[in-house]
C-alpha cells in the first residue's frame, strides 16, 4: 500500500501535465513558418516558388488607377491586400532577421527569410509612386468576404485606395516608413543599391507622415471594419523615427524621439500589448536599446522614461508587474478571442530581444516584485512558443503542418479549395461557399507554417472552417515568430545584441535553379532544354543627387535550330526606362523593326534604374 500511494502523485503529475514535457524542433518550425509567406503571395509567382498549389493572381491590381500594384501579400484568409498590417509584417520580419540573421543563416533559412521581406518591399515601392502618395489597400473587405474564391479566380472589386496630402494617413505612412527602414538594414550588405532605395522611400514616407497628419482609416474608410487604427498615429511616428535612426544613424530621428517622447505618448503609455495597431511597446523596447548602447546623449532623462515603460511591459508578461497580462489555465498569454495568437508572438518577440539586450548590457529587469534575471524573459517566450507548437492541454499544434495534431480546416480561401493546378474549372463567387466553405473535411491544400488564431481564454479550440476567430491565419502572426524560433533553435545564449547590426550575406539556396534564365514568373517555367538563353549584366553605374543608377544589358540568344516568333517576355521589378523591346499589355515583345529571331542569333536590350536587376523571363514563343 505504501508503494502504490507513493506512485500516485507521480502518475497524477504525468497524466495532468503531458503538455509540459514536450521537445520541439525549432529549426523545422522556422522553415515552415517562412514557407507560409509563399502561400500568401499575390502577383506573378517566381520560378523558385515552393508552395506549388498556388498560381498567379491579382495581375491587374492597380491598373484602373494607372499604377502597377501587382505583388505583395494577402493578409490572412481572404484576398485583400491591406497596407497597414502588411507593412507591420515586413517590419517584424526584418527585425527578426536583424537580430537573429546569423542563426537563420546557420539553419539555411536566411535566404528564404530575406526573399520573404523583399517580396513585401518590392510591393511597397510600387505602392509609393510619389513622395506624398501611398496606396494603402487593394480590394474591399466587404465584397471580398461576400465571396469564397481562390485568389486565382477572383472576381471581386480590386479598387486601389490611397492616401495623399488631402487625405492623409500618418499611421499607414509611418508604419510603411518603418518597414522600409528596417528592411534597408536587412539588405545593407547583400544588396546595397536596394538598401539605399528602401531608405530613400523611408525618408520620404516619414516626411509625408509627419507633415500631413491624420488617421489613415479616415481617408481609406473601407479599412475601418477590418484594420481600424484605434491607437491613432503618434505611436507609428515614434516607431518610424526609431527605425530610421537605427537604419541611418541620423541624429534628426534620435532628436525626434527625445523631443516628442512625452507629448506623443512614448514615455506615458504603460502597455500590455503589442501588434499591428499599437506600437508603443515596440518603440519603448528600441529606445531602451539605444539607451543601453549609450546613444541617448542629452535625451537620457526622456529615454529613461521610455525604458521604464519597456520594463513595465516586460514585467507584465512574466507576472511580476503592477498590471499583468491575462493567461489561460494552460499558460498562454490571452488578449482577445479573435486571433489572440498575434499578440502572443509579438509580445514573445519583444521579450526575446529584451532578454538579450539586458544580458548584453549585464543588466537585470526591474519589476514591482523585485529584480528579475534576463533569462526569465527568454523562458517566458519559450513557454509561449512551446504552447503554440503543441505543449498545451489539448496537445494541439497551432502551426499548420507542424506535429501530428494541427488544424485541418483552416479559414483560408486558397487552402480550402482545390488547387487550380489540379482542377482549373472556374469557381464563382458564391459557389465557393456552397462547394468548399461548408465542406466538413480537411483542406485539400496544407497551409504549411500558418499560425492560426488559437484557443480561447480556457484553452478551448474548435477546428472548424467557419470558426474564423480561431482558425484564420495571418502574416503578422508569423512575422515575429521567425526571430524567436531562430533564437531558440540556436541553442546557446552567446549574443551581444547591442553591437551594430550586421545581417550576413545569405548563401545560395541549393534548391534554386541555376541563374539562366534569371527568373520565371509565368506558368511556363524554363527547363534545361529551353531554346532561349538570357544573360544579364550591369554595364555601368553613376551617382546623381545622392542616388546610384545602374545600366543593365540583357542578351537573349536563340539556341535552337529554328526561328523564334511571337516572343513574349515577362519583366518584373523594373523601375526605370527600357530600350530595345516593345511593350504590349503586361508583357514585352520584339522591337518594332524585328518580328523574329533566327537560329543562333541574339537580341540585346537595356534598361536603367536605381535597384538590383529586374526579373526577366520568357512567357511564350512559337518556332517556325
Amino acid at each position: 500500500m505504501e508503494k502504490s500511494m507513493s506512485m500516485a502523485p507521480l502518475l497524477l503529475m504525468v497524466l495532468c501535465l503531458p503538455f509540459a514535457l514536450g521537445w520541439h524542433d525549432y529549426n523545422q518550425a522556422l522553415s515552415k513558418s517562412i514557407l507560409f509567406f509563399e502561400a500568401q503571395r499575390s502577383g506573378y509567382l517566381p520560378h523558385n516558388q515552393r508552395v506549388t498549389w498556388r498560381a498567379n493572381s491579382g495581375l491587374n491590381d492597380g491598373k484602373v488607377s494607372g499604377v502597377d500594384l501587382v505583388g505583395g501579400y494577402y493578409d490572412a484568409g481572404d484576398n485583400v491586400k491591406f497596407g497597414l498590417p502588411m507593412a507591420f509584417t515586413i517590419t517584424m520580419m526584418s527585425w527578426s532577421i536583424i537580430e537573429y540573421g546569423k542563426p537563420m543563416a546557420a539553419n539555411g533559412e536566411l535566404g528564404h527569410a530575406m526573399e520573404a521581406v523583399k517580396w513585401g518591399t518590392d510591393y511597397l515601392i510600387k505602392a509609393h509612386p510619389e513622395p506624398y502618395v501611398l496606396y494603402g489597400e487593394v480590394g474591399d473587405g466587404n465584397t471580398d468576404h461576400y465571396c469564397w474564391q481562390r485568389p486565382e479566380d477572383m472576381t471581386t472589386d480590386r479598387h486601389a485606395y490611397k492616401i495623399d496630402p488631402s487625405n492623409p494617413g500618418s499611421d499607414l505612412a509611418g508604419e510603411t516608413a518603418a518597414a522600409m527602414a528596417a528592411a534597408s538594414i536587412v539588405f545593407r550588405r547583400s544588396n546595397p543599391a536596394y538598401s539605399s532605395e528602401l531608405l530613400h522611400h523611408a525618408y520620404q514616407l516619414f516626411d509625408f507622415a509627419d507633415k500631413y497628419r491624420g488617421k489613415y482609416d479616415s481617408s481609406i474608410t473601407v479599412a475601418q471594419k477590418y484594420y481600424r487604427s484605434v491607437s491613432g498615429y503618434n505611436d507609428e511616428l515614434l516607431w518610424a523615427a526609431a527605425w530610421l535612426y537605427q537604419a541611418s544613424n541620423n541624429q534628426y530621428y534620435l532628436n525626434y524621439l527625445g523631443k516628442n517622447g512625452d507629448s506623443m505618448g512614448g514615455t506615458g503609455w504603460a502597455m500590455t500589448e503589442f501588434g499591428w495597431d499599437v506600437k508603443y511597446a515596440g518603440v519603448q523596447t528600441l529606445v531602451a536599446k539605444f539607451l543601453m548602447q549609450g546613444k541617448a546623449g542629452m535625451h537620457a532623462p526622456v529615454f529613461e522614461r521610455y525604458h521604464q515603460k519597456a520594463e513595465h511591459f516586460m514585467c507584465s508578461l512574466i507576472g511580476k508587474g503592477t498590471r499583468n497580462v491575462q493567461k489561460t489555465p494552460g499558460g498562454l498569454m490571452f488578449r482577445q478571442r479573435w486571433n489572440n495568437m498575434q499578440f502572443v508572438t509579438s509580445a514573445s518577440f519583444l521579450a526575446t530581444v529584451y532578454s538579450d539586450y539586458l544580458a548584453s548590457s549585464r543588466g537585470t529587469l526591474r519589476c514591482a516584485a523585485g529584480n528579475v534575471a534576463p533569462t526569465q524573459l527568454l523562458s517566458f517566450a519559450k513557454s509561449q512558443v512551446d504552447y503554440l507548437l503543441g505543449d498545451n492541454p489539448r496537445g494541439t499544434s497551432y502551426m499548420v503542418g507542424y506535429g501530428n495534431n494541427f488544424p485541418r480546416q483552416v479559414h483560408h480561401r486558397g487552402s480550402s479549395i482545390v488547387s487550380i493546378k489540379v482542377d482549373s474549372k472556374f469557381i464563382a463567387c458564391r459557389q465557393g461557399y456552397a462547394a468548399w466553405y461548408t465542406r466538413k473535411a480537411s483542406d485539400p491544400n496544407v497551409l504549411t507554417g500558418a499560425v492560426v488564431g488559437g484557443p480561447d481564454a480556457y484553452d478551448n479550440f474548435a477546428d472548424e472552417r467557419d470558426n474564423y476567430e480561431q482558425t484564420e491565419p495571418a502574416t503578422y502572426n508569423n512575422a515575429p515568430l521567425l526571430g524567436i524560433l531562430a533564437r531558440l533553435g540556436s541553442g546557446h545564449s552567446g549574443y551581444n545584441q547591442l553591437l551594430p547590426e550586421a545581417v550576413p550575406v545569405p548563401k545560395p539556396v541549393a534548391a534554386k535553379p541555376k541563374a539562366e534564365p534569371k527568373a520565371k514568373s509565368t506558368p511556363n517555367p524554363a527547363t534545361t532544354s529551353s531554346p532561349i538563353s538570357i544573360r544579364q549584366k550591369m554595364t555601368t553605374s553613376w551617382n546623381d543627387k545622392g542616388r546610384t543608377y545602374y545600366r543593365y544589358s540583357i542578351v537573349m540568344t536563340n539556341k535552337s535550330s529554328k526561328t523564334l516568333k511571337d516572343l513574349k517576355l515577362s519583366i518584373s521589378k523594373l523601375y526605370g526606362p527600357i530600350w530595345g523591346l516593345t511593350k504590349s499589355g503586361n508583357s514585352y515583345g520584339f522591337p518594332t523593326y524585328l518580328n523574329s529571331l533566327p537560329a543562333g542569333k541574339s537580341l540585346e536590350f537595356v534598361y536603367i534604374h536605381a535597384a538590383s536587376p529586374a526579373d526577366v523571363s520568357v512567357s511564350s514563343y512559337n518556332v517556325a
